[in-house]
């Protein structure tokens, strides 16, 4: 059996997935990044190289996710996208005519407006909290309910409270008011959902054409109190995709499948890539005023890609001489 592979490497979680030829979704694997990205990735490939049979070829790979440069260096990718790209393209290749993708995960969220397969325009919000999933891992902390309950109980509420939802911080006041005034844990809950749709709305959201279909994907897509907010706010039917945590990867496994289609041969190092020492290092460089920041990736000894300048010096360099 053949196989495509896709990594989402972000902030909070690292995901992978494997798409046979036909598109069907092979193997899913979600890990924390906890900031060590390098790990993370080589963690995965391991978990992932134990799971599956050792007759399946990966004969692609595709990379996505903040850390995107990164992953495509360690993996071997065929193809490094943005977000946005691969989010897109995994909710067209689910519902072939959405014209709304929102996508919430635990440190930023993003609304892709699509119309007839293109994508049109888009938003992100990478700065404030209160538009993200950390939003409630925090609010379920201090309410000392499991975040995994979060949705069934705000589905329970019958009257769910105004709670001010603009910022974290004010929420957080807002919530421990409604305690104090005796309003129930679930409406509480209810009301934490409704601030954050419409912190997400107001600002991601804010000025884009919403028209269904709607799909709603990403983590906090898994929250059945989001997913009832969206529709109360927006008067139309959110759909949830199979696979709604991991279709960032899911788009990268498409991409890399086109990619090789075109190309021929992967570039995909294996998944011994698992046992390989891998380093990064940064410097500033003093070529021009800008002073750019260069990340630098090595296999032990050998420089394998530099990034982070905006002329390309340093991208520019051959790679094939080792340091030390």
């Amino acid at each position: 059996m053949n196989a495509y592979m896709g990594v989402d490497v972000g902030s909070v979680s690292t995901n992978f997935v494997l798409m046979d030829e036909s598109g069907e979704l092979l193997e899913s694997l979600y890990i924390r990044t906890m900031g060590q990205p390098i790990q993370a990735i080589q963690i995965g490939l391991k978990k992932l190289g134990e799971k599956i049979p050792p007759s399946l070829r990966i004969l692609g790979a595709g990379a996505t996710g903040s850390a995107r440069e990164l992953t495509g260096v360690i993996v071997g990718a065929d193809i490094v996208k943005n977000e946005i790209t691969a989010h897109a393209i995994a909710a067209l290749h689910c519902l072939p005519d959405v014209q709304t993708v929102l996508e919430i995960g635990g440190q930023d969220s993003k609304l892709i407006v699509v119309r007839d397969g293109v994508v049109v325009d888009f938003a992100m919000n990478t700065v404030c909290s209160a538009g993200t999933g950390s939003f409630l891992d925090q609010q379920a902390g201090r309410l000392g309910i499991p975040i995994e309950r979060f949705g069934e109980l705000a589905l329970e509420s019958d009257h769910p409270v105004r709670i001010a939802g603009r910022c974290s911080v004010f929420a957080e006041s807002d919530m421990i008011h409604k305690q104090q005034m005796g309003h129930g844990t679930n409406d509480i809950i209810a009301g934490l959902c409704d601030a954050l749709v419409r912190n997400y709305l107001n600002n991601v959201g804010k000025g884009k054409p919403i028209a269904p279909p709607v799909v709603f994907q990403g983590g906090v897509a898994a929250n059945l109190g989001i997913r009832r907010a969206f529709e109360k706010e927006l008067q139309v039917p959110v759909l949830v995709p199979e696979h709604f945590d991991v279709m960032g990867a899911l788009g990268m496994a498409i991409l890399a499948q086109e990619t090789v289609a075109q190309g021929g041969k992967t570039n995909f190092r294996g998944f011994l890539a698992s046992e390989l020492e891998f380093s990064s290092v940064s410097f500033e460089c003093d070529g021009c005023a800008n002073h750019c920041e260069i990340v630098e990736i090595r296999q032990d000894t050998t420089v394998l890609a530099r990034w982070g300048d905006r002329c390309h010096k340093w991208q520019n360099i051959a790679y094939d001489k080792a340091v030390g």
